[in-house]
């Protein structure tokens, strides 16, 4: 059948697929639809196949259930991403079933139906793939199918849809879930089987075909109609589209953002392990913030339960003077609307919560709306943040789509409807627009079986939702050391150097190691104020604030044949290594009060600081003022509950920067180690760092990766909480660097 598409792409590659087996084809079916995040959202909506294999145990053919498992994503899932269950097994299910009020019994029943040795979870979603009568089913959760799912008019919606289209797609009142929504689906499409599909109300889209190509080819065929069916009334709309515009955009929306973000981040950590930061201003989402009817449709809710289980049952809409009001303005009106939030939350939570629901959440907001400004969303890692205000983005265009049918036909509508009275009585509308009943909401929010999935997570790691800004950190030697050891522990990391290719390939480095989202590089002149100020602006910009500050930028510039170097290159030095310590650690204080969640700041000193020798007096003086300057911020951080902390090291060789060849064969000559010119630089690194730890008590080398591990400890709250103002030593035992 060819198919004439007008919004999406067939991405199916006839010469890509030849030779896959069914569980090769669904897994492809599942990874072009997932691509397009206009078909479903991260970690969104289900795939699955009927597929005929042969029983290990007995040698037979028998059919299995291949559906996505619990926990995965579609654009990304590999063949081991999905359960495997015997398709028999899970029909006789139904003779165990009790009812509604004991379906979630049932779950417990899935490993039981597990075809093969397969540890991968079956999903809550499993009866629904497995009771509908087609070998290849897609569930995705698309905003423009949504939008008609959460019409308050949506079955009238689908019946102009059927005479416009010729798409037919069935209506099925909203359901959690479950079993019994695998019953619903089977008996809706055994007495419908001329449908293409089915819409569930405040839900998503079922779709399906008798091979994958099938499935794939009538899922865009019904989406891509649904789209020619909504966009043009979200288009016709215009400027009228939620009522209009209320306020305008502010020029300075960016730079308000970046100035309020820690503190937001700070007022939505109460009661909570902390979070991490995002911010959009893109078009639609300043179109609705900024729109007339944007309160009355943000308290309204989301509909679709992949959306609020992300983004809470509703988002915190803020009322501030957007014409000119300054950022403490509306820092003060966040304050000021978080208590009712709050209070609000709590009475959701009182009002629907039953004798073994789990305890109540913290009560402070995902999502925050700022007309004139943006969306700022988070979690409590970078990703989620981001895919939070994505999801109340697609929350966005389904209210987009809802409200623009609603000047349709309302004579069909499901609060005055037939199907489930009490749920129609519970349900509100605003502008035709249809979010989950607040106990429908609760239902999904504390749902024992996702409370489950939750405590399956692997416990997170020591610094997770924590931020480090490594100052001067782009080097491949110790900055990199701490930037990859602090986000071995968890931490997001801000590498900002003076080179700013240094600081992207560090940044690259922790990313390719740790994940994509862990780490930006920046450039920064930590001599330099507003330099440090616009690089915190766009860490804050980046993951919502900070809670670490690593200085690590230091010169050191050889001195001529009497030990000495010009006046010039001592400022160079003092304004490097003490000055370049000073103002990021500074600022940072600075920022980390404005956020109020405390925080850690560790300065990179040296044993020279306390050692006396010739030719390096600016060098060793800048960090005894270094050493100085550890207790003097302690003391200026501790009223914010700021630990300020030093790292002492001996001489590291490895990787540094300020050991460049010529450097190394002025050291070799001076201390009479033999080396000649055919050397490497890394051979003679070696030399150099094998004299030096010739001189230690343990005689073993201080390298970038034992500084790196300092850092962590002094970063760390569990570790050293109770710690501030001191110097802790990493010299392997330099006996000219004891404190007397």
């Amino acid at each position: 059948m060819v198919v004439t598409l007008k919004y999406l792409t067939d991405l199916w590659n006839d010469v890509a697929t030849e030779g896959m087996d069914e569980a090769g084809l669904l897994q492809y079916r599942s990874n072009l639809l997932g691509s397009d995040k206009r078909l479903t959202n991260y970690g969104g909506g289900n795939t699955s196949a009927k597929i005929v294999e042969t029983d290990p145990l007995t040698g037979e053919s028998a059919l299995v259930l291949w559906v996505k498992g619990s926990g995965g994503d579609l654009g990304t899932i590999k063949r081991d991403g999905f359960a495997t269950l015997y398709q028999d097994k899970l029909e006789s299910l139904k003779q165990r079933y009790r009812g509604v009020e004991f379906e979630d019994e049932i779950v417990d029943l899935y490993p039981l139906c597990t075809f093969g040795n397969n540890p991968r979870a079956a999903s809550i979603d499993t009866p629904l793939h497995a009771f509908l009568p087609y070998k290849h089913v897609d569930h995705l959760h698309p905003d423009w199918a949504i939008a008609l799912a959460a019409c308050a008019n949506g079955p009238a919606q689908l019946e102009r849809l059927r005479e416009e289209t010729g798409i037919h797609l069935l209506w099925l009142l909203w359901k959690r879930p479950g079993f019994e929504l695998g019953l619903w689906l089977e008996k809706a499409a055994m007495e419908n089987p001329q449908a293409d599909g089915i819409i569930l109300g405040s839900h998503g889209l079922f779709t399906w075909g008798e091979t994958a190509r099938q499935s794939y080819e009538n899922t865009l065929r019904v989406l891509d109609g649904i789209g020619s069916y909504v966009l043009p009334r979200i288009e016709a709309k215009g400027e009228k589209l939620f009522g209009g515009a209320m306020v305008d955009t502010r020029s300075d929306a960016e730079d308000v953002a970046a100035d309020v973000l820690p503190a937001l981040r700070g007022l939505v950590t109460k009661d909570s392990p902390g979070v991490l930061g995002h911010y959009s201003r893109d078009p639609d989402v300043l179109r609705f913030v900024n729109s007339q009817r944007a309160p009355a449709l943000a308290y309204q809710g989301t509909s679709c339960p992949d959306h609020f289980v992300r983004t809470k049952v509703r988002p915190l809409y803020v009322e501030w003077d957007t014409a000119t009001g300054a950022t403490s303005d509306l820092i003060a009106a966040v304050k000021e609307a978080l208590p009712a939030y709050r209070d609000d939350y709590a009475r959701y939570y009182n009002e629907n919560k039953l004798p073994d629901s789990p305890a109540m959440r913290p009560a402070n907001p995902t999502v925050i709306l700022v007309p004139g400004i943006g969306l700022f969303s988070f979690g409590k890692t970078k990703d989620e943040a981001r895919i939070t205000g994505e999801f109340y983005t697609n929350a966005i265009h389904v209210m987009e789509g809802a409200t623009a049918l609603g000047a349709e036909d309302n004579s069909s509508s499901i609060v005055k409807g037939s199907e489930g009275p009490a749920y129609a009585s519970a349900v509100t509308v605003v502008d035709n627009y249809v979010a989950l009943p607040p106990r429908e909401a609760f239902n999904i929010e504390y749902w024992l079986l996702e409370e489950a999935k939750v405590k399956r997570m692997p416990p997170e790691k020591e610094l997770s939702r924590k931020v480090a800004v490594i100052a001067g950190g782009g080097g491949p030697g110790i900055g990199r050391a701490i930037a990859l050891r602090l986000a071995a522990e968890g931490a997001n990391i801000v590498v900002a150097d003076l080179k700013p290719e240094l600081a992207h390939e560090t940044a690259a480095v922790v990313n390719e190691t740790h994940g994509k989202e862990t780490a930006i590089g920046l450039e920064v002149d930590c001599t330099d104020r507003e330099s440090t100020k616009a690089m915190l602006r766009k860490a804050s910009l980046a993951f919502g604030g900070i809670d670490i500050i690593v200085c690590v930028a230091a010169v050191f510039f050889a001195p001529d044949e009497q030990g000495r170097i010009p006046e010039s290159l001592w400022r160079k030095t003092m304004d490097v290594n003490l000055l370049g310590s000073y103002i990021p650690a500074d600022e940072g204080i600075a920022l980390l009060r404005e956020q109020n969640t405390g925080g850690s700041v560790v300065l990179i000193s040296s044993a020279n600081a306390v050692v006396s020798k010739r030719g390096s007096f600016a060098y060793d003086l800048s960090k005894a003022g270094v050493n100085h300057l550890v207790r003097e911020l302690a003391v200026e951080g501790g009223g914010a509950g700021v630990r300020v902390n030093g790292v002492a090291p001996a001489s590291v060789v490895e990787g540094s920067q300020q050991f460049p060849r010529d450097r190394v064969e002025t050291s070799l000559a001076k201390y009479n180690i033999a080396f000649s010119s055919g050397e490497s630089d890394e051979e003679l690194r070696r030399k150099l760092s094998d004299f030096y730890a010739a001189r230690t008590l343990l005689k073993r080398r201080v390298n970038p990766a034992g500084v790196a591990e300092a850092v962590f400890l002094l970063a760390s709250e569990k570790r050293t909480g109770l710690m501030t103002g001191q110097v802790l030593a990493v010299d392997a035992g330099l006996t000219e660097a004891f404190l007397r």
